[in-house]
This record gives structure tokens, sequence and C-alpha cells, in this order.
């Protein structure tokens, strides 16, 4: 039976970890994790979540992007598993735009990412995927590469200045109409 796993909080360990290849993707036991990863993901209304958040240092993340009230032009997209993957290339052009986390409730920041990437990434049936995200996407997969490598959204702000607390952040949304 899946479960909803436990989402873990910036200062665990295992947040700051660098998250470790995966070695047995054909299993009963990982396609059982990857299951319930993203229904922990579904459940707590996140765009993706990674392995990390839920206290297991694998280099597994999902990627479940749908409108919602905080991110409403986000595009509609069927979750996704992505597992060992690369970024292999980038664009110079960044854009900086607002990010929040699982792992940092109440958080938000405005965060500067490359605007385009190509990827490559094992799917849960251990095929090669290779892909180029833009724009939103493209901002998701790094949000959750960075948890693989032990990193959060704030540690790419340009400034402490462009983190805002969840209430302000909805007053400057609400503002911008």
């Amino acid at each position: 039976m899946e479960k909803i796993l436990p989402i873990a909080q910036l200062g665990a360990p295992v947040i700051r970890a660098i998250a470790e290849p995966v070695t047995d993707l054909g299993s009963k036991e990982t396609q059982r994790f990857i299951d319930e990863l993203m229904l922990t993901c579904d459940k707590a209304k996140g765009m993706g979540i990674s392995a990390p958040q839920v206290y297991r240092s694998e280099r597994i993340f999902i990627m479940s992007s749908r409108p919602n009230e905080r991110y409403p032009h986000a595009p509609k997209m069927e979750p996704i598993a992505v597992i060992d993957p690369e970024v292999i290339w980038h664009s110079q052009a960044m854009e900086k735009d607002w990010e929040g986390c699982l792992s940092l409730p109440g958080v938000r920041a405005l965060v500067p990412r490359y605007s385009v990437i190509d990827v490559s990434y094992l799917s849960r049936e251990g095929e090669r995927v290779e892909a180029q995200y833009e724009g939103f996407l493209a901002r998701l997969f790094q949000h959750e590469y960075d948890h693989l490598d032990g990193k959060v959204f704030i540690d790419r702000v340009e400034s402490t200045l462009d983190i805002v607390m969840e209430k302000e952040f909805q007053r400057i949304i609400a503002e911008r109409g």
C-alpha cells in the first residue's frame, strides 16, 4: 500500500547532502518508492519533490506541474519520475522568478535560473530520456536537480532582499493583478 512520506525541512542533514545514484531502479521497493514520492508530491500540492526531501538520499525527483493558486500560469504535465539526471546544456540567458519549496514552508524568493536547459535522465522504466525544457519547466527541473546536490532555492538568490514570507508573497502577487 502506498503511503504519504514525511517531508524533511531545512536543517535535516539529508537536505544538504549530495544524493547517491540509483542502483536498483527495477526493484519493487524502488518502484513503490517512486509511487509514494508521486503521491506525496500530489497530496502536498507540490510542483515537484525530490527523494532527499523525504529523507532518502537518492538521485530521484518528480516533476508534476499544473496551474494552481501560487503558479496560475504553470503548464499542465503528467507527473514524471526523473532518475539520475544531468543538465547537459543551458542557455546563457537567465530569468528571475518566484520559487517556494515544500522543505522551506512559508518562504518565497526571486531566484535566477537558466531560461532553457537540455537534460538527460532515466525514466522509471530505465529508458534514457533526452529533453529540452524552457521557462517554468526549466525552472522546476533546476529546482529539483539542486536538491540532489544538497542545494535549496535560497542558496541561489542574488540578495537576501529577494526572500519573503508567504503572506508578503501573496500580497505582492495580488498587487500584480
